[in-house]
């Protein structure tokens, strides 16, 4: 280049609620849009607008203005609305891989719609720290180049080389000291509003602004970038800037353009970047303000936890029942694919992904509008799920007589399953009953046979009588009936992605039907064992835990730790005058529950005197103490090698963060964790220099689903459900530390609200493994899955096969529609268009084989014929071939592939 060319891009930074609420944010975004349409037409803005790199802008503000969407989409047309790659600008952490995908899927298919080519910037201006696949997705959807700024202390250099967990390489811009509003500071003084425009003044601003980001870029082009918070663009300021557009006595060629065009040309000269970066981007904020004045911002990752189980709750519905049941629905039945359906629950979903609404560090009312949100979300899938499996079950092969049900039982994971579970049986009132001793509570009877007609055995676990129900009809009025519920556990076998069914048989008059309730698991009053694991409930209510297959014991699991939190959605603020209370020196009652050969469970209530309230004048925990209730329900089953244990709080204190302590007793100096498609290595130990941090860096670190650590002898690893803050302690028994609860009262730009406290009933679910040898990454991350998408039920009798029967299939009374065999974890399985489509990623550090299989699936979809690699829009890309029922994939290190069957 003649000259350093500087692309002047005019964006707004948008979060769409924040410090006020959506409503609020959209009444400012209306005049925005307004005034750059207004700009265009008068001339006097002479290029393009960024639409923030997200799409759903447009789509709010033309809910407003429907009147202008011809003129929305001829501005798009014609380059000047640049829109996308995002729907949402979401947060990498708190959200799930699959959802980043179809976010970035999502936001490219709206920006078509108004007629415009997507944005192929990958924008992440104000993300919270970056994970380690994103340049492997982004590169998935053609993105070439990435604009980041938190998470990296960089602020010498402009330009950076990030090598993501693959290898994938993407050139990237930060953004100088207040990231993305650099301009806004630096140029227009927005951090002074008040301030009278000076013209000359303005001049100078913008040359050493230019100046400063030439000499710090290792590229030829200039990023101009103006687009800091909730702004609109400033005729004033950009007139003068303006006057130097095209001027050929000018040091530099300034051009007002886009994103895109200085990505391409920072791609195109990406020899040039000297700094690289690897994997995850989480570093704390390091310089002093003036100089860089980036922050990680971690403490989002236990805030508003309820939040982040209801996001969880509605992923998991759509990637592990919705779609692939629907997928099987319509291959193996026949059924329509719910694809209208689907893509109005995921907008749903996708719309509370901003990263201030899913990071839960807004005002209240930001969060109450999430929950009806997610209850969209989660209304949908739960009903898509319920049609898809009850038309499988319904064309089940036979007929259903009087006297029996039908119980199709549904394993959602890529891999067979043999192994105890808990199912809840609804037994017609009609059916009879039994009673033990003098006729004190009357039993259902009833028999349950597998897929072959062998009786099982079954522990009868609950019982619930006479539940109301409804059976509807497409042409006429709903039927009432009531159910004798009855929760039995049993051992099922069920072929992966498919099915099992079962029958229910009502009892014969005076049957009992029993089975022998010895012997049990429980070795004492407070103790349970089985072939793998021995648990002892101490006396204060924490666990002993012996692994028989190494000889090792793990103390004080199940502790509980209860300290100040004076933070807010933002960070767990730590007060200097904190008290920390462990539940390691309270009383605990301890009930057992269950005792039998199929499931031991012992109930362990703890009752935890903490501090009511953080007093905020005297700036310590106040002397008033509330009982903290937490009642844990442990249970064991046969064959299996973890604990499982759900956690019930019952929080009556403000202001304080609680966690569960499970003392490893590794020797490790490092730890593992789940990510989004990854599996990350961290450091135990914080950096030696953390004091001289402006931000410090805290022990807690995302996790997914699971954080293990260990050593050649021992390890533990903890799996949760939607629990996203873990931490292994730099102490000498290295503990990991779950973050169960965060209470907070700030909220931002007010005197503080209620609704971060969490009062009221808190539960969460959890696994504690002692590890016999490696961490089998693929292994717990499949158990990640499982306890959060558990197994599903589908229950028919005659009535219900009348209804729910599709066509004329005839399935088999048990089928696997898919499997996977291989260490790769599946975590999406869907229709598109008439192909069946399936992404996998590699966790592990070596290349991998793995064989993906599909059963017949005759019906709309036929057959697969032929299997063809895809990008994240279905795109082929690379060679595919015949399909004759499986196909084996190499998978280079920390992979993602999605692969399409025809």
């Amino acid at each position: 280049m003649s000259k350093r060319r500087v692309h002047y891009v005019l964006s707004t930074h948008w979060d769409r609620e924040w410090h006020q609420s959506f409503q609020d944010f959209r009444y400012r975004l209306v005049r925005l849009v307004d005034r750059i349409l207004a700009g265009w037409d008068d001339g006097e803005l002479k290029g393009p607008f960024q639409t923030d790199g997200q799409s759903i802008m447009l789509e709010d503000y033309l809910e407003v203005r429907p009147e202008r969407r011809e003129e929305i989409v001829r501005r798009a047309g014609e380059g000047k609305l640049v829109i996308g790659p995002w729907y949402v600008m979401p947060d990498e952490f708190t959200v799930s891989g699959e959802s980043l995908i179809r976010n970035l899927r999502l936001g490219r298919d709206v920006a078509r719609s108004f007629g415009a080519e997507p944005s192929g910037a990958g924008f992440m201006c104000d993300m919270f720290g970056h994970n380690s696949q994103m340049p492997q997705i982004l590169r998935g959807f053609g993105i070439s180049g990435a604009l980041i700024w938190r998470g990296l202390n960089m602020a010498e250099h402009r330009n950076v080389l990030w090598r993501g967990a693959d290898g994938t390489e993407l050139p990237c811009y930060r953004f100088a000291r207040v990231g993305y509003c650099s301009y806004a500071d630096k140029v227009r003084r927005a951090f002074d509003p008040l301030r009278p425009f000076d013209a000359k003044a303005t001049a100078e601003a913008i040359d050493k602004f230019i100046d400063a980001v030439a000499a710090a870029s290792d590229v030829e082009p200039v990023l101009a970038f103006d687009g800091g918070d909730h702004l609109e663009w400033d005729p004033q300021v950009y007139g003068v800037l303006a006057e130097r557009m095209g001027r050929q006595d000018d040091r530099y060629e300034i051009i007002h353009t886009s994103l895109d065009a200085y990505q391409a040309e920072m791609v195109a000269q990406a020899g040039h970047i000297k700094t690289v970066v690897e994997g995850e981007l989480r570093e704390p904020g390091l310089p002093p303000s003036d100089t860089d004045a980036q922050w990680l911002i971690p403490g989002v990752l236990s805030s508003r936890v309820w939040l982040k189980q209801a996001n969880r709750q509605c992923e998991t519905l759509l990637c592990s029942w919705a779609e692939p049941m629907g997928a099987f629905a319509a291959g193996a039945a026949g059924a329509e694919y719910p694809q209208g359906f689907l893509d109005v629950a995921w907008r749903w979903l996708i719309t509370n992904h901003p990263h201030d609404s899913i990071d839960t560090c807004s005002v209240d009312q930001v969060h109450k509008d999430m929950e009806y949100r997610f209850d969209q979300c989660r209304q949908i899938a739960d009903r898509l799920t319920i049609e898809s499996t009850r038309k499988i079950a319904a064309n089940v092969a036979g007929d259903v007589p009087e006297g029996e049900l039908r119980v199709a039982v549904f394993n959602p994971l890529p891999e067979h399953l043999d192994e105890v579970t808990e199912l809840t049986l609804e037994i017609p009132t009609e059916w009879p009953t039994f009673n033990e001793f003098f006729g004190f509570e009357p039993k259902p009877g009833f028999t349950v046979h597998d897929a072959d007609g062998n009786e099982l055995a079954y522990q009868r676990l609950d019982q619930a009588m006479a539940q109301p129900k409804l059976r509807l009809y497409d042409n006429g009025f709903p039927k009432f009936y009531q159910t004798n519920n009855v929760t039995v556990a049993l051992r099922l076998a069920i072929p992966a992605m498919g099915y099992t069914t079962l029958t229910v048989r009502k009892a014969e008059p005076g049957q009992v039907t029993r089975h022998p309730a010895t012997p049990g698991l429980a070795s004492s009053e407070r103790g349970m064992a089985n072939e793998h694991l021995a648990v002892q409930i101490e006396s204060n209510g924490t666990i002993t835990l012996t692994d028989k297959r190494t000889k090792q014991t793990y103390s004080r699991l199940l502790t509980f730790e209860d300290c100040a939190d004076i933070g807010d959605g933002w960070y767990h603020g730590v007060a200097c005058n904190d008290q920390a209370f462990v539940s390691s020196a309270s009383a605990a009652d301890v009930a057992l529950v269950h005792d039998g050969p199929m499931l031991t469970s012992f109930r362990i209530r703890t009752t935890m005197r903490v501090p009511r309230e953080f007093n905020f004048q005297a700036m310590r925990r106040s002397a008033d103490l509330a009982e903290l209730v937490i009642d844990s329900v442990v249970s064991l089953r046969p064959g299996q090698d973890y604990l499982d244990v759900r956690t019930t709080l019952h929080n009556n204190a403000d202001d304080h963060r609680l966690r569960v302590l499970l003392p490893s007793g590794a020797d490790a100096q490092t730890y593992l964790a789940d990510s989004q498609f990854d599996v990350v290595e961290r450091p135990i130990v914080l950096r030696a220099d953390n004091h001289v941090y402006r931000e410090l860096e805290v022990e807690t670190k995302p996790q997914q689903s699971w954080t293990a650590v260990l050593d050649k002898r021992r390890g533990l690893v903890v799996v949760a459900d939607a629990l996203l803050e873990s931490a292994v302690r730099d102490l000498p028994e290295r503990p990991i530390a779950l973050t169960l609860l965060r209470g907070t009262r700030r909220t931002a730009f007010t005197t503080g609200q209620p609704g971060g406290q969490g009062r009221g009933v808190q539960t969460f679910d959890y696994r504690i493994v002692p590890l016999s040898a490696q961490a089998d990454r693929t292994r717990l991350c499949r158990m990640g899955q499982q306890i959060s998408a558990g197994l599903r039920s589908a229950q028919m009798t005659d009535k219900d096969i009348a209804i729910y029967r599709v066509g004329d299939a005839q399935l088999p009374a048990m089928s696997g529609f898919l499997s996977v065999d291989g260490p790769a974890v599946v975590t999406s399985v869907r229709q598109v268009g008439q192909a069946l489509e399936v992404r996998m990623f590699n966790p592990t550090d070596k290349t991998i084989a793995a064989a993906v299989a599909t059963t017949g699936r005759p019906g709309n979809m036929g057959q697969p014929t032929r299997w063809q690699p895809v990008d994240f829009e279905s795109n082929p890309v690379g060679e595919g071939g015949e399909f004759d029922g499986s196909v084996e994939l190499k998978l280079a290190p920390k992979k993602i592939v999605t692969l399409s069957l025809s």
